[in-house]
């Protein structure tokens, strides 16, 4: 297995902002002499924490999930606690490293997809719908930054009535013209890649709005859109179990939230994300 921890600044030359972040957590598995030589899809985990941190339990946990289904999985830990551009601009330079590096890591550079979790989902949607940004062009120029299929785990999206305010303001830094343009529901044109949506219609953090909001504009983009929601659950439950929740008493409870996974792995392989022989 090759497990490795990228800093994106230093990989790309770029000053790096104070207290910040960047890094690439890297889990892929390694090329050996008597297994056929593969050619992966690739998962960029993006996980949530309000914009002030990163959650552990949406980290290794799901990246696992991915490594273990045939994926190659790489984790960003991005800059809190700071405004856009910096996240933004960090989840570009990972969607960069992922394709740049396709060869060392055995993946299909046409199959990288983006996951995210609450706040994470919010970076991911910006990749996805903000991918043209002038702040990323000043980095990569034209070279494609957008994921090629976009996974949203209980989402910040928007910046409205509904959107989880502490995170709309950390990421627009007060700004209510910038809270206003990074309200995804608003970005979404036809060529955001297909995307695949979960929640609990019972989270009382990020209301079911958002994904809902972010649906409706795919719909009317003409975007390709499968939402999964789900009845029971709180807010956060990354894999729903005993590793992510502590107990078994918690894991009884949102048990069927799981059932998230299989539903993307099936969504994935009809969008042709799978292992191929080289």
């Amino acid at each position: 297995m090759i497990y490795e921890r990228i800093d994106l600044y230093e990989y790309y030359s770029l000053e790096k902002p104070q207290n910040g972040a960047g890094t690439l957590t890297v889990y892929c598995r390694e090329r050996t002499g008597d297994l056929l030589a593969k050619l992966r899809p690739a998962m960029l985990v993006i996980p949530g924490g309000g914009y002030e941190y990163c959650s552990d339990r949406e980290r290794e946990p799901v990246a696992l999930e991915f490594l273990h289904a045939g994926y190659s999985a790489f984790v960003l830990e991005y800059t809190v606690n700071t405004a856009y551009p910096v996240p933004l601009v960090e989840a570009a330079m990972a969607m960069r490293y992922i394709r740049d590096n396709a060869q060392k890591y055995s993946v299909d550079p046409g199959r990288v997809a983006a996951l995210g979790f609450s706040a994470g989902g919010h970076l991911a949607g910006m990749l996805a719908t903000l991918s043209g940004d002038d702040h990323i062009k000043a980095v990569f120029g034209e070279k494609p930054v957008r994921p090629d299929l976009l996974l949203l785990s209980y989402p910040v999206i928007s910046g409205g009535g509904y959107g989880h305010q502490g995170t709309m303001d950390r990421i627009s830094g007060g700004d209510s013209a910038l809270k206003k343009r990074l309200s995804l529901e608003t970005r979404v044109t036809k060529d955001c890649p297909p995307v695949f949506l979960w929640l609990s219609g019972e989270d009382d953090c990020v209301p079911a709005e958002n994904s809902l909001l972010f649906a409706a504009a795919c719909r009317k983009a003409g975007v390709p859109v499968e939402l999964h929601l789900f009845e029971k659950g709180w807010h956060g439950t990354s894999v729903s179990n005993l590793e992510t929740e502590g107990s078994e008493e918690r894991v009884e409870k949102i048990a069927h939230l799981s059932a998230w996974l299989p539903l993307a792995f099936s969504w994935l392989k009809q969008h042709g994300f799978s292992v191929r022989p080289r």
